[in-house]
């Protein structure tokens, strides 16, 4: 199978001058434009206020969720109608077949934001509002079973706090590629940046209203630590590890659905085909499959997710298929996911240790392992005891794994990534084969690396996008996909040319620093025929079998990448600790005078010993 690389797209935007520009005008006009309108966490929690003691805090989210929705493909029907005006086509703004061409819903006047602004006040406002939800579901099969029936009108809201929460809503801007395009200086006639500009300024923004909403009302609710909304950066590393551009893609525990929504952005983003993939997923919270199912739609997504909202275990909606690409994130450490009587002989742990029922990490990775094709690679989250566990049998299985040759790739992600839990995570790359591949060309697609596993440890990476909350930047990105890739399809060598601290980790900027040559980046249009890897202490090492035997099956990267290797600056060891010791005792000193300070201080105050 030949794949677009990732190569040539990002080649075309570096190396060209005129599309550099550009680019930083995109991003900027898109903090610009995001600037201009409240936080989504602010909205929300205004939105919240006004339901206070009119309905229980698990009922918010459902109602800004749907209302939200309703606001967000409006915006997009709007902005379709506005197009259509511009062009001189005002005779078709009626007409369903130019709205659905591009993806966009046609909304009938009853189910508009602007007429339910019109009416807020009104006393039947949220029978306006069903009434709306109900037009939109039945003009949209893809939307079937997705969206509340007669929700608002048995909520017995008054008309007041309704249209208050309207008010809040509105403020939100779930359109602003325009406004991006606008600022950006880009015109009509370059799809390129165009969708450049889209990509910059489009979110899963149904998966974070969940994740908030979960997160400060509704967590007991669910599963426990592990259901939580997939952080965009995680998805989107998923994303440019496994290359999902032709095939079957495939998510045991899809959530609101932003799997999907970065597989598909990253196919467009490489100049790949929608329609050359296929989408399976399943939801266990029927309120969560219901937003999944809207994701997709808003995005013109198709994509299977099973009849009904079930448990992957107990009522799999994909009993026979066979996945190219699995991409998830499912609940940590989940317990008592199964009785002792149940599941004992299930097919889908065939030829291994049955997974045991106080933690649900080895039933999900062994399920996934199950439905992947000969070819197929599976990525996914887990909390970081998957790695070295050996409660109730799980050091077992990972041995069995691992025997098996089936374990490709692990990361350790830094923390704080997750915006409603700090539990430390990690990546797992599982594949049933991992034999030579070759393109049609006869270059190879992917080397032999039977016997062998790449351990990443990116746990210094990312940068603080707030006080409490990390994010990996693009430039992480392209360092741990570009490495994985350079690792999987090149050759190992032992001296490598110029710099050998840039070998195999991935840049984005290759093209500029020709010192560069090799880290096996997105450009690799630049980098050897045979992208060189090499070990690199304390960020990534590729180890034997034997290796992996002799650390007792344990996965944790940092075992085997060791400690960076730190430059000698020439000083030596005892001038150093003389200068660290000078400054501990004036330290201490200074501790001792400040102690004596607040003891006076204290007497002064009638509080001495």
């Amino acid at each position: 199978m030949t794949q677009p690389t990732a190569s040539k797209t990002t080649a075309s935007k570096t190396t060209a001058p005129k599309a550099k520009k550009p680019k930083a005008a995109v991003k900027k006009a898109t903090k610009a434009a995001v600037k201009k309108t409240t936080s989504f966490e602010e909205t929300l929690w205004d939105s919240a206020n006004k339901l206070r003691g009119s309905v229980e805090s698990s009922e918010y989210k459902h109602i800004v969720l749907s209302l939200i929705f309703l606001k967000f493909i409006s915006d997009k029907f709007e902005a379709q109608r506005q197009k259509l005006q511009n062009a001189g086509m005002g005779d078709y703004l009626e007409m369903v077949d130019f709205y659905t061409k591009d993806n966009v819903f046609y909304l009938p006047v009853e189910a508009r934001w602007q007429e339910l602004l019109t009416h807020a006040k009104q006393d039947d406002i949220a029978l306006k509002i069903d009434t709306a939800l109900h037009t939109v579901e039945k003009n949209n099969k893809s939307l079937a079973g997705a969206l509340p029936d007669n929700y608002f009108s048995r909520l017995g809201l008054e008309s007041n706090k309704l249209a208050a929460l309207l008010d809040t809503i509105n403020n939100i801007d779930t359109y602003i590629e325009e406004q991006v395009e606008e600022q950006a200086g880009i015109k009509e006639g370059e799809p390129h940046l165009n969708a450049e500009a889209k990509a910059l300024a489009e979110e899963d923004l149904v998966g974070r209203v969940y994740e908030y909403f979960l997160g400060k009302f509704a967590a007991s609710e669910g599963k426990g630590g592990g259901e939580f909304y997939t952080p965009k950066s995680v998805v989107a590393l998923l994303a440019e590890m496994l290359e999902p551009y032709k095939g079957k893609i495939y998510d045991p525990c899809c959530g609101s659905g932003g799997m999907f929504v970065q597989s598909i952005k990253f196919i467009n983003s490489h100049n790949g085909n929608q329609k050359d993939i296929s989408i399976y997923g399943q939801e266990y919270t029927s309120t969560t499959y219901k937003l999944a199912k809207m994701n997709l739609a808003i995005r013109g997504i198709s994509g299977n997710l099973g009849e009904v909202a079930g448990d992957t275990f107990f009522k799999d909606q994909h009993p026979d298929l066979k996945a190219d690409f699995i991409m998830a994130n499912p609940p940590f450490n989940q317990k008592q996911w199964r009785s002792e009587s149940e599941l004992v002989d299930d097919p889908r742990w065939a030829g291994y240790t049955a997974p045991p029922t106080g933690n649900a990490n080895y039933a999900w990775i062994l399920h996934m392992l199950s439905k992947l094709s000969e070819a197929g690679t599976a990525g996914f989250v887990l909390a970081n005891g998957s790695m070295s566990s050996n409660t109730s049998g799980e050091g077992k299985i990972r041995q069995e794994i691992i025997d098996n040759d089936h374990v490709d790739c692990m990361i350790a992600l830094p923390g704080q990534l997750f915006y409603t839990t700090q539990i430390p995570v990690c990546l797992w790359f599982l594949t049933k084969n991992k034999g030579e591949v070759k393109n049609p060309d006869g270059t190879i697609e992917r080397r032999d690396r039977k016997g062998e596993t790449l351990f990443i440890d990116a746990r210094q990476m990312g940068t603080m996008a707030s006080r409490i909350h990390k994010e990996l930047t693009d430039d992480d990105l392209a360092n741990i996909a570009g490495t994985y890739h350079a690792w999987r399809s090149g050759t190992e060598t032992a001296n490598p040319t110029e710099n050998p601290q840039n070998v195999g980790r991935g840049s984005a900027r290759q093209e500029e620093d020709t010192q560069n040559v090799g880290r096996g980046s997105a450009r690799q249009d630049n980098a050897p025929a045979n992208n060189v890897y090499q070990n690199i202490a304390g960020y990534c090492k590729s180890a034997t079998l034997d290796d992996i035997k002799a650390n007792d099956y344990v996965l944790t990267p940092g075992r085997y990448v060791g400690a960076a290797e730190i430059e000698d600056d020439g000083i030596p060891f005892e001038d150093k600790m003389r200068d660290l010791s000078q400054t501990l005792y004036q330290q201490m000193q200074d501790a001792q005078t400040l102690d004596a300070a607040i003891k006076k201080n204290l007497e002064v105050l009638g509080y001495g010993e």
